[in-house]
């Protein structure tokens, strides 16, 4: 190891903990701050964006990146890693990323409002200084990496994955769910419309129970908290991760189900490589390996059929009632029910993906100024009416619902669908590899496939791109096909 490589070690990890910060900064926004704390949080997230920055684009860090030799493949990794960051930091002048961080905010904050008004107009300007910047910054870092703008942007979000990988997926799952849905469709109404769960379903009960299968499924909440917010996330550090819900007491499915995705997210925080905590390679692979992660627990293990097997006790016994809506098969035809509808978050997994691809086309346009923001809700409509056959009622429910661009998070949707597709590619290589799988699984015991993702995923940290971690754990590059072979099995089989 190099003198130079050790000073880039210790600049980075004072560079990931004010991320960290940041990170917490943000989860008390969503889920504690009073509104009126609106402004003065978006000053504190500019200052801390500002910081890091500095400390990146730095003179001597050029100076130390050029000088620097790492020996063996996890600090090679790393010092790759480093670069990179380097080379996207010093694309953006410090101005631009506070900026950013003070027009993110505003709008994040104007948007809950709007939303809860179903009034666009209400957010448009905010939302426009928002895209205006995200233009600017990909243009930045279109200029530096060589990449499209809007791949320099998904770049940020999943390293090695661009549009043009993105849109030959994307079609081919649009041409199998015009056939697939109305399949589905018809073979469920062949079947007896399953029984409602018997509420009302205390909040209470649900709080204790939705962290009770968070332990289970093997969150430490000496090292995690279980919260509320407008939308579920997880958030904070890998010592001290932070996990939200919402709760209504007409529903359980909706937390509950929530908390496991949440779950699996910080399984994969909890799980990355302590050895390099603080370190570019410590870190995730990117956001579509996390949302594999989430959605390899919440859609592959606890909607499975062995899974249902354990959860109908359990949620008799947090509510009582009478027994039999909790049986299986009528869990199964609750939480697995493919039926179109507006809101992204509460789609099945057969629908989800064309809310994706929906967004991924509507963001693309408006990052290369083929759509203006003002022009954004009839495109949704427009959009969404094609892919799914409906027109949202109101805003709410159409281009309002999401908070993502008001955050400006653009190139991010896209890992939604690529990490669905990794679950299932991951979730075959793991009953593959565990024979025993789904008999844990109905005895409500996770510890096989949380060891099995630790090794294979979690303990990986960023070392491998998404594609060769994939390679590594499941012999192949992301296959779509895995994924269509797992929605025909659960949707498309009389």
């Amino acid at each position: 190891m190099t003198a130079a490589y050790d000073r880039l070690k210790a600049r980075f990890a004072r560079i990931a903990l004010l991320g960290q910060a940041q990170s917490m900064l943000h989860w008390d926004a969503a889920a504690v701050m009073p509104a009126g704390g609106a402004e003065a949080r978006g000053e504190q997230l500019a200052v801390l964006s500002g910081l890091s920055h500095e400390l990146l684009t730095a003179p001597q860090v050029a100076e130390d990146l050029a000088s620097a030799e790492a020996h063996g493949a996890w600090d090679d990794a790393n010092l790759t890693l480093m670069r990179d960051a380097h080379a996207r930091a010093v694309a953006l002048p410090t101005a631009l990323v506070e900026a950013t961080a003070r027009a993110n905010s505003a709008c994040e904050q104007r948007w809950r409002t709007a939303r809860a008004n179903a009034d666009f107009a209400m957010v448009a300007p905010a939302l426009k200084e928002v895209v205006r910047l995200q233009r600017e910054t990909a243009a930045a870092l279109s200029a530096a990496t060589g990449l499209s703008p809007y791949d320099a942007l998904m770049e940020g979000y999943q390293r090695g994955i661009t549009a043009a990988d993105v849109e030959p997926i994307f079609a081919a799952y649009e041409t199998f769910l015009a056939d697939a849905l109305p399949r589905a469709e018809a073979l469920q109404m062949q079947r007896p419309r399953p029984v409602p769960l018997p509420g009302p379903f205390p909040i209470a009960a649900q709080q204790a129970l939705c962290r009770d299968m968070a332990e289970r499924v093997g969150l430490d909440f000496t090292h995690a908290r279980l919260d509320e917010s407008t939308h579920p996330f997880c958030g904070g550090t890998p010592t001290d991760v932070r996990i939200t819900t919402r709760y209504n007491d007409a529903s359980v499915a909706q937390a509950l189900l929530g908390v496991l995705h949440e779950t699996g997210h910080a399984l994969y925080e909890r799980g990355l490589p302590s050895a390099f905590a603080h370190q570019p390679v410590g870190e995730a692979a990117g956001m579509a390996a996390h949302e594999s992660q989430s959605l390899i627990i919440e859609m592959q293990a606890c909607r499975s059929d062995a899974f249902l097997r354990f959860i109908g006790p359990q949620l008799h016994a947090a509510f009582g009632g009478d027994a039999a809506p909790y049986a299986p098969d009528n869990l199964a035809g609750l939480w697995r029910r493919v039926e179109r509808g507006f809101i992204r978050v509460d789609a099945d997994e057969m629908t989800y993906p064309a809310h994706v691809i929906l967004r991924f086309r509507l963001e693309r346009a408006l990052i290369g100024g083929e759509l203006d923001v003002e022009g954004l809700p009839a495109a949704w409509n427009e959009g969404f009416a094609s892919l799914l056959g409906m027109t949202p009622p109101d805003d709410a429910r159409g281009c309002l619902q999401d908070i993502h661009w008001h955050d400006g998070a653009f190139g991010y949707f896209p890992s939604y669908t690529l990490g669905a597709m990794a679950a299932a590619q991951l979730m075959r290589a793991a009953r593959a590899d565990l024979p025993e799988l789904d008999t844990r699984l109905s005895g409500g015991d996770f510890t096989p496939l949380r060891e099995w993702l630790r090794a294979k995923v979690h303990g990986q940290g960023s070392r491998l791109g998404f594609q060769d971690l994939l390679r590594a754990a499941t012999g192949k590059p992301l296959d779509p096909s895995d994924f269509t072979a797992h929605l025909r099995d659960r949707y498309l089989v009389a």
